[in-house]
């Protein structure tokens, strides 16, 4: 009577997805809601330490707008297919989502998405990601490919150019100067292109090509 017991019990965690191991995990069929986010059995996971563009957010790539959120989700939902995946709960977050690292096999699914490039590491939650980021910046995939705005920021209102303004200005290479007066470019794609902002009257500029930018005595940015 037990063993009947403790069968239907395994049985009942295991079509409602949620099995008991070291706290709560999730496991099923997932529908991907954007490059980040996952439903299992009607459970609603934001996938830990890793931020992906919004759906409606767009981006450029070879100087033209793409929609750089949908591409996101549509990765995660080509990885993963009809295949079974395991959610690892982190956390709850102040949406009351599940945090959670997720596993294809044994595939890490956070990882995944960041070094195909359709997600970065979210540094405010976890430095988790960031070997895996640095390793899409180097490869120029995914949004490295072309110009984004980071999620967080983009959902705080900052946007590129529209796609008229944008294609304006061939000289995209942009000099700046920091606190300590050093002049460093920075090229498209580059980690702090999209944060970085050109003053004229301080001095600072845009370039066409990386060897005006040196021979007027910038470096170039080292991420």
């Amino acid at each position: 009577m037990r063993l009947h017991g403790l069968l239907l019990l395994l049985l009942t965690a295991s079509t409602s997805g949620v099995l008991a191991n070291d706290g709560l995990s999730y496991t099923g069929l997932a529908t991907v809601i954007d490059g980040d986010t996952i439903k299992i059995n009607g459970h609603k996971i934001r996938l830990h330490g890793i931020d992906a563009p919004e759906k409606r957010q767009l981006c450029y790539r070879n100087g033209q707008q793409y929609r750089c959120g949908l591409q996101a989700s549509l990765a995660l939902s080509a990885k993963i297919g009809q295949t079974v995946i395991r959610c690892q709960k982190r956390d709850i977050d102040h949406y009351n989502r599940i945090v959670a690292v997720c596993r294809l096999n044994t595939e890490d699914l956070n990882s995944w998405i960041v070094r195909q490039g359709w997600a970065v590491a979210y540094r405010k939650y976890s430095l988790d990601y960031n070997d895996d980021e640095s390793y899409a910046i180097m490869a120029k995939i995914g949004l490295w490919a072309g110009n984004f705005i980071v999620p967080s920021r983009w959902r705080h209102g900052d946007r590129l150019p529209s796609s008229k303004d944008y294609n304006k200005n061939s000289c995209k290479i942009k000099g700046n100067i920091n606190r300590s007066g050093k002049r460093i470019f920075h090229v498209p794609g580059g980690k702090f292109y999209e944060l970085t902002k050109i003053n004229k009257s301080k001095g600072e500029n845009w370039f066409c090509s990386e060897q005006e930018a040196r021979k007027a005595g910038w470096r170039k940015s080292r991420q």
